[in-house]
């Protein structure tokens, strides 16, 4: 569905990919984590279209975005982190942007702004940011496309409405959907995700399934000093020690986003080599 081929891509004094490669297939929530400054927008926009590659390809659906061919454009769809919304009613919202999406369902979206909790007399003036980026993201989860592309959704949102988002979220995807978040903020979307891809300076650092994540590694808070001793990662908390280890007994834990990130950013290497094994 989407596939990134040796990407080169740079800004004036600032060399962002050199040769990245990256599947993304159907079915998935992918969630491209990475710090600040790292091309997690730059690598959305290139899948947009916004940008273009300056070596290497990018197909989604088959096209070529840097093209904007009609096709490719009625059904892809990107919540961008900074955006305008013209001055108008939500239903003149609707009614000149619609259109230009054929897989649109209004009473989806009525029902995610209602979910959201939306004031409808409001023009979006008079909405707050996070007000606004909810009726956007509304927007684009109605309009059905085949890949959905959004950039720190959840930067503006209080927690209440971190939470409605994952709700809603969750309940849209489908296996003809690709649907990629990019975030720096890891703990929004741990329940959310089945793909975890982390990028930094540039380059995919990791790329696994949450299934794969969680049949080889274990998190947990241990107070075994030998096992925070031999631990793939470990961290200090206030009971205890956070760590990651091997899961050799084939239990399942619950996936600590946050603390992966930081393990594979800090110590890449030995987390690498349980799936490289």
């Amino acid at each position: 569905m989407i596939q990134v081929q040796n990407l080169h891509f740079g800004y004036r004094r600032k060399k962002i990919f050199t040769g990245l490669n990256l599947k993304l297939q159907a079915g998935h929530i992918y969630g491209l984590l990475g710090k600040n400054g790292t091309g997690k927008s730059t690598l959305l926009k290139n899948m947009a279209g916004l940008l273009f590659p300056q070596e290497g390809t990018v197909n989604v659906l088959g096209f070529t975005p840097g093209k904007r061919q009609p096709a490719f454009l009625q059904d892809i769809f990107m919540v961008p982190e900074e955006f305008y919304l013209p001055d108008m009613p939500i239903e003149h919202l609707i009614k000149y942007n619609a259109p230009f999406y054929p897989k649109f369902n209004e009473d989806q979206f009525n029902r995610f702004i209602t979910e959201f909790d939306i004031p409808r007399s409001n023009t979006m003036q008079q909405m707050s940011y996070g007000q606004k980026k909810k009726v956007l993201i509304s927007f684009g989860l109605a309009c059905n496309t085949s890949v959905l592309l959004m950039d720190e959704p959840t930067n503006g949102l209080d927690i209440m409405s971190k939470s409605q988002f994952r709700k809603v979220i969750a309940g849209c995807l489908d296996e003809n959907k690709c649907i990629v978040i990019s975030t720096h903020q890891v703990k929004d979307l741990e329940s959310l995700i089945d793909r975890v891809t982390i990028i930094d300076e540039g380059r995919i650092l990791f790329d696994q399934t949450v299934d794969n994540i969680t049949n080889r590694l274990s998190f947990h808070i241990s107070y075994d000093s030998e096992e925070i001793k031999q631990a793939l990662f470990r961290e200090p908390t206030l009971r205890g020690s956070a760590v990651i280890t091997r899961n050799t007994l084939g239990d399942e834990s619950k996936l600590d986003l946050e603390l992966l990130y930081k393990a594979i950013v800090l110590n890449g290497n030995a987390i690498q080599s349980v799936f490289n094994a």
